[in-house]
């Protein structure tokens, strides 16, 4: 990257998404690498609680009243982002990445396509 650019990198909550990516705080949100302006700072919503509050419920509040008037396996099975936030149903692994990361068996019994 060229001298002077910035990264933001608000995946830093899951280990970030860039190799000089490393996690900071509010009181020391910054760092240089190679001339490159770092902002990595871990639980950004939490600097605006109030705001971050309102917007995570108006965006997660629809998918809530599909899996409340429908039932959480009709709702997985009709609606591919449901399908895809389930990770177990009936105390089967239905998240392939999940099944692998812990020696389990996968159910394919929601097959994301």
């Amino acid at each position: 990257m060229q001298p002077g650019s910035v990264i933001i990198d608000v995946a830093i909550d899951q280990g970030g998404c860039v190799a000089t990516s490393r996690p900071t705080t509010h009181s020391e949100p910054t760092y240089l690498v190679e001339q490159v302006l770092h902002y990595c700072v871990t639980n950004m919503p939490g600097a605006v609680g109030r705001t971050s509050t309102y917007a995570l419920c108006n965006v997660t509040l629809p998918w809530a009243l599909q899996i409340a008037n429908r039932g959480i396996l009709p709702a997985a099975e009709s609606l591919r982002p449901i399908a895809e936030a389930v990770n177990i149903m009936d105390q089967e692994v239905t998240n392939l990445a999940v099944a692998s990361t812990f020696g389990m068996t996968y159910s394919k019994r929601l097959e994301r396509k």
